[in-house]
């Protein structure tokens, strides 16, 4: 069975080879860097802290995905604004989880009073920036060679969602 929840403590493992397969089989995360276990406590204590949520689907105890938001920029000027992340471990991929996620994720986003979400994509992952039209982010814009993974220049892709 499927649930999206709040991630924990318990998870950092499951977030953390999630994310390190992202950075080294993909170019979703621009950096060739792997995080450690303390880098992603790090990051989950942050959005803890700043009430950001992380969300993980658990399927039957096992955490297939998880999304997040944080700020878009620093400034307090943006601090309606927030920049969402979304990824899913391969062998549960192409099964509607990354949708569920930001489904909730989304609907968290209204609750706590975030005006607009932001996503910011390697411009050439076709599903994702499908799944973010779908939930209604506006059509992408483009930044060109504005990032290197691989020694390859990469466009981003740049959506917004009014909340």
């Amino acid at each position: 069975m499927l649930l999206i929840r709040p991630a924990v403590d318990s998870d950092v493992d499951a977030i953390l080879a999630i994310h390190n397969t992202a950075i080294r089989d993909t170019l979703a995360i621009w950096t060739e860097v792997e995080s450690d276990r303390a880098d992603r406590e790090r990051w989950l204590a942050a959005h803890d802290a700043a009430g950001h949520p992380v969300i993980v689907a658990d399927i039957d105890g096992v955490v297939a995905g998880y999304a997040a938001y944080g700020p878009w920029r620093e400034r307090t000027g943006y601090r309606f604004t927030v920049e969402n992340s979304v990824y899913v471990a391969e062998q549960y991929q192409r099964q509607g989880i990354a949708r569920m996620l930001m489904v909730d994720l989304i609907e968290l986003a209204r609750e706590r009073g975030v005006h607009v979400m932001i996503a910011a994509i390697e411009a050439g992952n076709s599903g994702s920036i499908a799944l973010h039209q779908q939930l209604g982010f506006e059509s992408p814009q483009i930044m060109r060679e504005v990032g290197i993974k691989f020694d390859k220049w990469l466009d981003l892709a740049f959506m917004r969602l009014v909340l």
